[in-house]
């Protein structure tokens, strides 16, 4: 709390946005409340919020979670903070800032002002449904328009316009983007990076438009708007966003006669010093020799320097990097310093294209190859993290740099944490370097979060999570500390080795685990016991692990307490209270007959209904009364549980291969159904997803999943640890030309394998990745035996498909379980709260 008197000079702060608040932050971690009255000034009507995740306000969060400070945190430290009130005009003479509310004197001012979003001076670009992404305001505007639209259009491809582009998508918007450029991201990659990126974004149905310059907005005929490019081609959509860039907003500055940039920017020293000594300026609206830093770890690095010079300091900001590691649309471009090599005269390059997986990746290396100079990825940024710290501490290169790029090379180098000088930035956010982590832990911290805690490395953009970790986890190592691995504080014991002794001891309930192999301070609890201790984390994945050995129903009442929510009442809970019932739709292939049933239940319970990625269809809204007779009537129609509420099984994608295709050499139903009957039960620490091609056209896109098989003339190739999702990763070709029975059994083999070893919340990619000897060691142990264990393996497999029964049939056949298919314990009605609206002749939560 500041206990400073109205004696201390009044420090004034215009813009409350990612770098004004880490300014606030920086200035309370200095003491600077005790020489400053601080007061804070936010035109949005919100408190500082995280822009860097905007784009996942569409994907439920709100401004309360993406918000970087608790409600009451200004106020805490003393420092006022005055939101929805702009600043309007500074007058320099009299030292004060006007506001529509009145005049507030300053003796310090520092202006983070940020940037505005450029839109063209495009004939018609002020029509209705128009807009900016760039607020949260923004995006409530963005939203209101896509509820009357069907199709919509990003005016810049850039960074900014992509992660818009992604909004639209998830708004349901046919989507497309039009870019002045011939590529997109122009700033970031070259002509063979933006081609290959082209690709993958079409791939994901959002229409590119390079090398296109809008010359007027009109009325359209079958939309709202009509776009005419140069060469009087035409693009019609209900709704156009802006985002072709930012600009400094440098307005106040303007108006009260600071010195300017020649295209903008308020002119900044190494302090962070205007030309006017009372006024500083940090973020987006400074320029720093010449130069606009429009990313969020430069702001802070300015954000701390211009904390010391208000407290007579001489820290000093001295440029920043601009190296990027981003995700768009789920596709992974990275760039790392002067990736188009254009910088340093005499630079040479190597380039790495793989058009089958769709990678590509560049390295410019120093003319005599010792030293890199700049790296550019689009498609897998797995590399990322090595060639920055390669580059960032100028690490001399192999002999040969191609071995940095090109997949499964001799020679690259292992980078481990050993390898990194003290310098090392570690979080580029919070310019946290390896020392600063190192002098943490010497102070006292011992652990990952302490650590976090006290240099708020990771706490940023979060891109440097694994690296931070590694190098935790050695720095610890090499200091005696032995690193606690255990899954929680219950069990002194990892996953795997919780696997081992259920597996060697035969114990079938947590109750009878905890009390052999538990922390507990209830001794004696019993296997008979009702399981009343452990936590969200160890419960479910004994849970996992049990169904995994013997494959229990898990809604028995030993197993109950240990599930989630969904596992719970076999349906994934959705943001309203409501559950989505997804049945079994083995391959994809379904009856009419079905199909009607499907239809019919929907009707009658006012569910919404939507087709899957996986070739299934999701009925939503399910109240949780009525799950058991949605069930029963699915049930008497044919179907199962699809269980896509459990770490398991969940699809196997087909095309229809040589069934109907012209070019389909095996029966890709046929095998697909065969493989998602067999493995339908079985639990395992993640969930899994397999697809079958029937021929390499690869229509299912098995190379990106856990199990991938694609048909060859000769039989099945068979791909291995892939996965969509955050973190998408391509399949490796694991065997091929194998017949029927050998594609099962080593199937088998792999997915038990899997089970055994992996972590808790561990995808089959992630596992692969952590194994010593990676692929070579997985053929070794799966196709060789060489641990001895495979038939052992395929036994413990076998136990699994034989104990196999529907969950949903078990629940609605026993009268004790359906008690628990109600909304409130001791009253029968439904839930009152949940409120519903139509939208697309469907409903939705309200």
């Amino acid at each position: 709390m500041n206990t400073s008197s109205q004696a201390n000079p009044p420090l004034i702060i215009i813009g409350n946005g990612m770098v004004g608040h880490h300014l606030v932050e920086q200035l309370i971690e200095r003491g600077a409340t005790e020489h400053y009255r601080i007061t804070v000034f936010g035109e949005e009507r919100h408190r500082a919020y995280d822009r860097v995740h905007l784009s996942e306000y569409f994907a439920g969060r709100d401004a309360q979670s993406l918000a970087l400070c608790d409600a009451d945190f200004y106020a805490e430290h003393g420092i006022e903070l005055r939101l929805a009130e702009e600043v309007t005009a500074i007058d320099r003479d009299a030292s004060e800032v006007i506001t529509d509310r009145g005049r507030y004197p300053y003796a310090r001012l520092v202006l983070a002002t940020g940037s505005f979003p450029f839109v063209p001076p495009i004939p018609g670009h002020e029509r209705d449904h128009c807009l900016v992404y760039r607020t949260l305001d923004d995006l409530d505007a963005i939203r209101a328009a896509a509820a009357d639209a069907t199709t919509g259009v990003v005016v810049g491809g850039g960074l900014l316009g992509l992660e818009a582009a992604n909004a639209l998508r998830g708004l349901d918007l046919d989507t497309a983007v039009v870019e002045f450029a011939p590529r997109l991201m122009p700033m970031q990659v070259d002509t063979e990076g933006g081609e290959l990126l082209r690709e993958k974004i079409e791939a994901l149905g959002v229409q590119v438009l390079t090398d296109r310059a809008t010359q007027r907005i009109e009325d359209g005929q079958a939309s709202f708007h009509r776009m005419v490019f140069q060469d009087d081609k035409v693009l019609e959509t209900d709704l156009i966003v802006f985002s072709a860039g930012i600009r400094p907003r440098d307005q106040l500055a303007r108006d009260c006669a600071l010195d300017i940039g020649e295209r903008g920017g308020v002119v900044i020293d190494d302090r962070c010093l205007t030309s006017d000594p009372a006024i500083l300026a940090v973020g987006e609206v400074a320029l720093w020799q010449n130069s606009i830093f429009g990313l969020v770890a430069p702001g802070y690095q300015m954000a701390k320097a211009a904390a010391d010079t208000l407290l007579g300091g001489e820290l000093t900001f001295d440029g920043a990097d601009m190296s990027t590691k981003l995700k768009l649309l789920g596709v992974d471009v990275g760039a790392i310093g002067d990736a188009h090599g254009n910088r340093n005269p005499g630079a040479r390059t190597f380039r790495y294209l793989d058009e089958l997986k769709q990678e590509y990746r560049k390295l410019v290396v120093s003319g005599d190859g010792r030293k890199l100079l700049g790296a550019m990825l689009v498609g897998n940024n797995d590399a990322y993290d090595t060639l920055m710290q390669v580059y960032a501490n100028g690490l001399e290169l192999p002999e040969d740099p191609a071995a940095l790029i090109v997949p499964s090379s001799e020679g690259a180098p292992t980078l481990g944490a050993d390898a990194l000088p003290d310098e090392a930035t570690i979080c580029s956010c919070h310019n946290v370097t390896k020392a600063a982590i190192c002098e943490s832990l010497d102070a006292g911290a011992m652990d990952l979060g302490a650590v976090k805690a006290e240099t708020k490395a990771s706490t940023g953009c979060g891109g440097c999570a694994a690296l931070l970790k590694n190098v935790v986890d050695h720095e610890l190592e090499a200091r005696g500390v032995e690193v606690d691995q255990s899954i929680c504080e219950h069990f002194a014991h990892t996953r795997q080795a919780l696997y081992d002794i259920v597996r060697v001891e035969g114990i079938r309930t947590f109750g009878e685990l905890i009390d052999k192999h538990g922390v507990s301070e209830t001794p004696g609890l019993g296997a008979s016991s009702a399981p009343t201790l452990g936590c969200d984390i160890c419960k479910p994945a004994v849970a996992s692990i049990l169904a995994s050995c013997f494959n229990e129903p898990i809604t028995d009442a030993a197993h109950i307490p240990l599930q989630d929510t969904n596992d719970t009442f076999m349906a994934n809970m959705q943001k309203n209270g409501t559950y989505s019932v997804v049945p079994r739709v083995p391959g994809g292939e379904i009856t009419p007959d079905k199909l009607m049933v499907l239809g019919q239940v929907a009707q009658k319970y006012a569910l919404y209904t939507k087709v899957t990625g996986g070739q299934r269809i999701d009925l939503f809204g399910a109240r949780l009364e009525d799950l058991p007779d949605i069930w029963g009537e699915l049930i008497a129609a044919g179907f199962e549980t699809g269980h896509a509420y459990g770490k398991s099984l969940r699809t196997v994608k087909s095309c229809v291969g040589s069934t109907w295709c012209r070019f389909g050499v095996q029966d890709s139903v046929g095998m697909a159904i065969r493989l998602e009957h067999r493995y339908k039960g079985l639990r395992s620490p993640h969930k899994l997803k397999f697809a079958v091609s029937g021929c390499t056209r690869e229509c299912a896109e098995a190379q990106s999943k856990d199990i991938g098989v694609i048909a060859t003339e000769h039989g099945w190739n068979l791909y291995v640890c892939g996965n969509g999702g955050m973190r998408p990763r391509h399949a490796e070709l694991f065997a091929t030309d194998l017949d029927d029975a050998q594609l099962i059994t080593i199937i088998d083999r792999l997915l038990m394998f899997y089970v055994r070893t992996a972590d808790r919340l561990q995808r089959t990619s992630v596992w692969r990745e952590n194994l010593e000897g990676g692929l070579d060691y997985l053929k070794a142990v799966v196709l060789e035996d060489s641990l001895g264990i495979n038939e052992e393996l395929e036994a413990q497999m076998q136990t699994v498909i034989d104990n196999y029964e529907c969950e949903w049939a078990g629940a609605i056949n026993d009268p004790e379980k359906l008690k628990r298919f109600r909304s409130f314990v001791n009253d029968a009605r439904p839930d009152p709260d949940i409120i519903v609206t139509e939208e697309r002749g469907q409903l939705r939560p309200a």
